[in-house]
């Protein structure tokens, strides 16, 4: 390491320079200038729509060595314009968090224990279970013999981080179903 020297001052290298104002490079360090952005080292930038709620802002994530590095607003996307609140500039933590759960997760009923099961398993048993409950709650007639053809077994309640599209297609999964019970966290 060099020794310092007073002349590498901030203020003397301000206005020994051509930027007596220290708007430009005399406020920068050889550090910072050595310095790249992540985005700039990534090998492909993929776009996306941020998790967290409704809104759908555009991504930008960049990748490197198949890892996300940086996670950005679009700029060409209609609905943020470049911009992401907190929550979305930090979904890179997201991602890359080391605890992060990938695999399904089930625990037995009075079971203390959770078990990972495979994808396919587990639609199995989500599928076989709703269409027992609808087949178990189901009511076609009420008493004095008025078409029904709903279930009281099956409910909805939805999220917020799904959007219109998203929302509109379960509102029609649960109506074809017969149910009636249809929430979403965004309203509650």
């Amino acid at each position: 390491m060099s020794r310092f020297s007073p002349l590498e001052w901030p203020v003397l290298r301000q206005l020994r320079g051509a930027d007596p104002l220290g708007r430009g490079s005399a406020v920068t360090s050889a550090r910072t200038r050595a310095t790249t952005p992540r985005t700039a080292t990534a090998d492909r930038v993929v776009r996306s729509i941020c998790p967290y709620c409704a809104v759908g802002c555009g991504q930008r994530i960049f990748v490197k060595d198949d890892k996300v590095v940086q996670i950005e607003g679009d700029p060409d996307s209609p609905i943020s314009r470049g911009r992401l609140c907190p929550k979305g500039a930090a979904s890179e933590q997201l991602v890359n968090f080391p605890n992060r759960v990938t695999t399904v997760r089930y625990r037995a009923p009075h079971a203390t224990d959770w078990q990972d099961l495979d994808l396919d398993t587990a639609l199995d048993m989500i599928a076989d279970r709703f269409l027992e409950a609808r087949r178990a709650h189901w009511e076609d007639l009420d008493e004095k013999g008025h078409p029904l053809r709903r279930t009281m077994g099956i409910a909805s309640l939805g999220g917020a981080t799904i959007d219109n599209e998203e929302n509109y297609l379960a509102k029609k999964l649960f109506t074809a179903a017969g149910a009636i019970q249809m929430e979403n966290q965004a309203r509650i």
